[in-house]
């Protein structure tokens, strides 16, 4: 909300108050200011001056040479050359003078124009930041002609002379405030902080009662009772459509809006004054002059004030005549019925719109306006009718028209005024002090809450105040947050806060893969559907039913994730797509599935978290991240994984997935991702990935540790080069040969995995060391190899053999 000072003033008397210890108060009362802006800031030794005389340029037919009279003394008369072809002798301009700045911050200096001194500049509309909106006599490329309407003084700073020189504030207004989207809702706050008095317009509008009269001229009939609790048509005839006078103009300009005409201005003008939308409606153009309040029929179509045409349905309610709907409620108005310079009879539309109605028909149409922002925070339904007669006194004062006796009003808001009981010693305990019962009172007071049989009675203006806790916020903001004294906290603590068992397994994750080299990342758990078929994924499965989200803020984030892949395979496109040749990183990510388990009553989504691991560059290969995991499971003292071939998972290259189990559990994917779904993301090098199911692992962690002493007798290494089919699994083979040996493995590595001329083509040949030991004797050659002749014999049922060179 933008806050004219000098607006504020006709309020308020702040003028003794410097603007930054204003902000400052405000701010600590509650009434967060963004920032605020001095109007024409950038504009320097820009003066008033009146042209005595005017010859033509000697060397240029298109110049003339001015003598300008800025009023300063001895040296009052300077000379400027210029272009310009609106001015005349006695005309009163702005004149920037020699080191001025005008709007851009451009520099204004004296210098010789085809060889005649030129000693300033005359000034356009534009270049003092301005627009023809604010000065609608101007001309759009020619110089500004200030007019009567301005007091002035030759040689007065222009600022002063054009009033661009307030003060703008900008206030950030929370939702449940909704009467501080108004001068003067803000009025009667810095009334409260500065303990200042407010001052109100006095009504001088005798609207008399004479409904022969009124119903003679606009019938209004309201089929939406529950959408629109109140209703009021105020008709004003023999309108004169002209530009708003002075005031008006600049006070709207400090607001943001801009001037358009009186009629239009004043109901803008009123809004802003008192936070409630009005509408305008020409008479002629309604039909049968009847109103009609209801919901719109499926596809009924309306051209709006900005030209677009709207496709309704029956959720949108409308102003509409007999034939058509002139305006959607609380919106904006139709074109059909808008004011233009042919109007003869004016309907002003004061009415108080059912907030979600307004908020959801704003969003479904797409359109946002002051109005709407306004009707779906709340509007002071009591307060209609003095806005009524705020718009009827500005008439009069503009001379705008004349105004018809009495008004439609149809009322079916149950205002009942909210009380609050007042409790002294909670308000006191809240507080942390100890205010008298007069001073509470006192401070209520101060912002217009009046104390009854300690009941405060809640101004109808402030709706967000609902119970004894609000009453004691507002008590706190106007006491003074600086004024409450720290206080240490009187609480015995029984218990020491420690981390849960699997909180402490998430953190040794993270810290073990951070000291690997990786880096962690976090991404947004929803995601567009089309990532699914970005990564690949086949049509039928189960992963594509995900979970939409009801109100998205657009397709790419219109479902929430069940995987997280496609999120990992953003970070590394991106990190690729930025010269980086080579990544590591990871996410405890979560994923969202459908609750299908019929015998459960919990309707929620089931939400996992999985660690989701991702690599990419030249040098990285499967077995670097297999690698990875393995040492992952050590570190954090889970089972051993066992790897199983995956050649079936379209998202991965053929060949180089594998699945993960423990105990015959799948936990977990690792693998290469395929190269179409590399070239959906625009990566070059080879990705790996892996997805590992966090509440599994945990489940299958080592929680009985076991002291193993140190073998006094020595280990004995052997070698084992195998040939076996090229298809088969080295796992497989690892597995039978763990079994086989059982307790005496001490440790198995994977040497080489061979495939050339040496070999069938069919085959491979794959070497394997293992180190044996015996913790209570030392073995002997003898007892080795029937070990390794058992191993061998095993091996043989699934045709591995010896190698023989």
């Amino acid at each position: 909300m933008l806050l004219s000072m000098k607006w504020l003033k006709d309020y308020v008397d702040v003028s003794d108050i410097d603007i930054k210890e204003f902000c400052n108060r405000m701010t600590m009362s509650g009434s967060k200011v963004e920032g605020y802006r001095v109007e024409g800031q950038e504009l320097e030794n820009i003066v008033v001056g009146e042209i005595i005389k005017i010859e033509k340029h000697p060397d240029a037919d298109k110049l003339l040479v001015c003598q300008v009279d800025i009023g300063a003394g001895e040296n009052k008369l300077i000379q400027i050359v210029t272009a310009a072809k609106n001015i005349f002798e006695g005309a009163i301009v702005p004149v920037a003078l020699h080191k001025s700045k005008i709007a851009g911050g451009v520099s204004i200096k004296k210098g010789k124009l085809r060889g005649v001194m030129s000693e300033g500049m005359f000034c356009s509309v534009s270049e003092l930041n301005l627009t023809l909106n604010d000065f609608p006599g101007a001309i759009e490329d020619g110089i500004l002609i200030i007019d009567k309407e301005y007091n002035y003084s030759l040689g007065q700073d222009i600022k002063t002379v054009l009033g661009i020189d307030d003060i703008i504030i900008d206030f950030e207004i929370t939702p449940n405030r909704p009467d501080c989207l108004s001068v003067i809702g803000l009025a009667r706050e810095v009334s409260a902080v500065f303990k200042r008095p407010i001052k109100y317009y006095k009504s001088n509008n005798q609207d008399i009662k004479n409904n022969n009269i009124i119903n003679n001229i606009i019938k209004v009939t309201n089929q939406e009772k529950e959408l629109c609790k109140r209703y009021i048509a105020k008709a004003v005839k023999n309108i004169k459509i002209k530009p708003s006078p002075r005031f008006i103009r600049e006070r709207l300009r400090s607001s943001g809006l801009r001037p358009i005409n009186n009629i239009v201005d004043i109901t803008n003008y009123v809004m802003l004054e008192y936070g409630q939308p009005i509408h305008a409606f020409d008479l002629d153009k309604i039909n049968n002059n009847n109103i009609i309040i209801r919901k719109a029929t499926q596809d009924e179509k309306i051209k709006l004030l900005d030209g677009v045409e709207k496709k309704l349905n029956p959720d949108v309610l409308v102003i509409a005549d007999e034939t058509r709907p002139l305006a959607v409620a609380g919106v904006m108005g139709g074109e059909d019925s808008g004011i233009n310079k042919d109007t003869k009879t004016v309907i002003f539309e004061v009415a108080s719109f059912d907030q979600e109605s307004v908020r959801q028909t704003s969003k479904k149409l797409g359109v946002r306006t002051e109005s709407s922002s306004r009707f779906e925070k709340n509007t002071d339904g009591e307060f209609l009718t003095t806005v009524v007669d705020r718009i009827c006194q500005l008439i009069k004062e503009l001379e705008a028209g004349e105004i018809i006796e009495d008004h439609v009003d149809i009322n079916n808001s149950n205002n009942i005024k909210q009380e609050i009981k007042l409790d002294f010693d909670f308000i006191n305990k809240r507080l942390g002090e100890e205010l008298s019962e007069q001073e509470i009172k006192d401070i209520l007071a101060n912002i217009f809450i009046e104390v009854k049989d300690n009941k405060a009675l809640v101004p109808s203006w402030r709706p967000d105040l609902m119970s004894l806790a609000d009453i004691v916020e507002e008590i706190a903001r106007f006491y003074g947050y600086d004024k409450i004294k720290s206080k240490k906290f009187n609480l015995s603590i029984n218990s020491i806060a420690m981390r849960t068992d699997r909180q402490k397994f998430k953190n040794n994750i993270m810290d073990f893969m951070a000291s690997q080299g990786y880096f962690e990342i976090q991404t947004f758990s929803f995601i567009s559907p089309k990532s699914y078929d970005k990564i690949n994924l086949d049509k039928d499965q189960e992963l594509r039913n995900s979970i939409n989200i009801l109100n998205p803020l657009g397709e790419d984030t219109s479902v929430m994730r069940s995987t997280a892949l496609p999120s990992m395979l953003d970070v590394i496109s991106k990190n690729y797509n930025n010269q980086n040749q080579e990544g590591n990183f990871f996410e405890i990510a979560k994923e969202y599935y459908f609750n299908n388990n019929q015998d459960n009553n919990n309707n929620f989504a089931i939400e996992k978290e999985k660690l989701i691991i991702g690599s990419f560059g030249k040098k990285y290969s499967f077995y670097d991240l297999k690698s990875l995991i393995e040492n992952l499971f050590d570190w954090v003292e889970v089972l051993e994984p066992e790897f199983v071939a995956q050649n079936n998972n379209s998202v991965f290259h053929p060949g180089r997935c594998a699945d993960i189990y423990i105990n015959n559990k799948k936990i977990g994917t690792i693998g290469q991702i395929h190269p179409v779904v590399s070239d959906n993301y625009q990566v070059g090098v080879n990705v790996f990935v892996a997805s590992l199911d966090i509440d599994e692992i945990f489940n299958y962690r080592v929680t009985n540790k076991l002291y193993t002493p140190i073998s006094k007798f020595p280990s004995v290494t052997r070698d084992l080069s195998l040939v076996c089919d090229k298809d088969l699994p080295v796992g497989v083979i690892e597995k039978l040969i763990q079994e086989t040996v059982l307790d005496i493995l001490e440790e198995i590595n994977l040497v080489d995995i061979y495939q050339g001329e040496q070999v069938e083509k069919s085959k491979k040949s794959v070497c394997y060391s293992l180190r044996l030991r015996n913790s209570k004797k030392t073995l002997t050659d003898d007892e080795i190899d029937i070990i390794i002749n058992r191993v061998l014999e095993k091996l043989r049922t699934i045709d591995v053999y010896i190698r023989q060179f």
